[in-house]
C-alpha cells in the first residue's frame, strides 16, 4: 500500500465513526423525539402527514423524504435548537478585522453554532420549537444561511451531512410511523425535562424515557 495505516490512524478512523458518524444523528434523533412528545400538536401533524404520503400498509422509506415537508421542518427546527456539535473549529488563514477586533492569520477560532441558532436577531421566538418557521422561509442545511449552521460550512463542512440527514429524517420518521410515544417510566407524564449535557457533543442530561405504543407493526411492513 501506498499509505501505511498505523494503530493511532485506525484509532482515529474507528473514533470519527463512533463520535461523528452515531452519536451525533442519535443524539439529533432523541432531541426531536423530545420535542415531538412535549408538542403534541405537532406530532399529530407529522403523524397525518406520514400517513397521507407513505400510508399504513408499508414501511417509510428514504425515497419518501422529499414528500414529508413538515417531516424535514422538523429535523431541521431540531437541528437549530439543539445542534449535535455546539462549537466549530476553525484557522484563520490570513489576518482580518471582524467586529472591530484583528484576527491574526493562523489563529484558531471558534464558533458558537449554538448561540447562532438562537439569536432574536435572526430568529422570531428563538426559543420556541416552531418547525412551521421552515415552511415560511426556506433555509438550507449545508452552510448557506449563516443563521443555521449544524454541518458547518465550506469546504471544511460535515462530509457525512447527506448520509446524517438521510439517516435522522428515516429513523424518526419510522418511529413516529410505528409508534406512540408516552413520557415516562410508566407512559403517564405530560412531558419530558429539556435539560442538556456537557461533552464536546450536547446530548440530554438525561436519557429519554419514554414508552411506545404500537401504532402499526413494524416487521410486516418492512418484509
Amino acid at each position: 500500500m501506498e499509505i501505511k495505516l498505523t494503530r493511532e490512524n485506525i484509532k482515529a478512523f474507528i473514533l470519527d465513526i463512533i463520535a461523528a458518524g452515531t452519536d451525533t444523528s442519535a443524539i439529533t434523533t432523541e432531541w426531536a423525539l423530545s420535542e415531538l412528545i412535549n408538542h403534541p400538536n405537532i406530532m399529530k401533524k407529522v403523524v397525518e402527514e406520514i400517513d397521507q404520503v407513505v400510508g399504513k400498509e408499508r414501511l417509510l422509506q428514504e425515497s419518501d423524504i422529499p414528500n414529508l415537508p413538515y417531516l424535514q421542518a422538523i429535523v431541521k427546527e431540531s437541528l437549530r435548537l439543539h445542534p449535535s456539535a455546539p462549537l466549530i473549529q476553525r484557522l484563520s488563514t490570513e489576518d482580518s478585522i471582524i467586529g472591530g477586533y484583528h484576527i491574526p492569520a493562523k489563529t484558531p477560532i471558534f464558533f458558537n453554532v449554538w448561540s447562532v441558532g438562537r439569536d432574536p436577531s435572526h430568529w422570531e421566538n428563538p426559543l420556541e420549537f416552531r418547525p412551521e418557521r421552515f415552511e415560511e422561509k426556506y433555509f438550507d442545511l449545508r452552510g448557506q444561511n449563516f443563521q443555521l449552521l449544524p454541518f458547518g460550512s465550506g469546504r471544511r463542512m460535515c462530509p457525512g451531512i447527506s448520509l446524517g440527514l438521510m439517516l435522522v429524517h428515516v429513523t424518526l420518521g419510522c418511529m413516529i410511523q410505528c409508534f406512540d410515544w408516552k413520557a415516562g417510566e410508566d407512559g403517564n407524564l405530560t412531558s419530558v425535562d429539556m435539560e442538556e449535557g456537557v461533552g464536546l457533543t450536547i446530548s440530554r442530561a438525561n436519557p429519554l424515557v419514554c414508552v411506545p405504543v404500537t401504532r402499526l407493526d413494524p416487521i410486516p411492513l418492512s418484509m
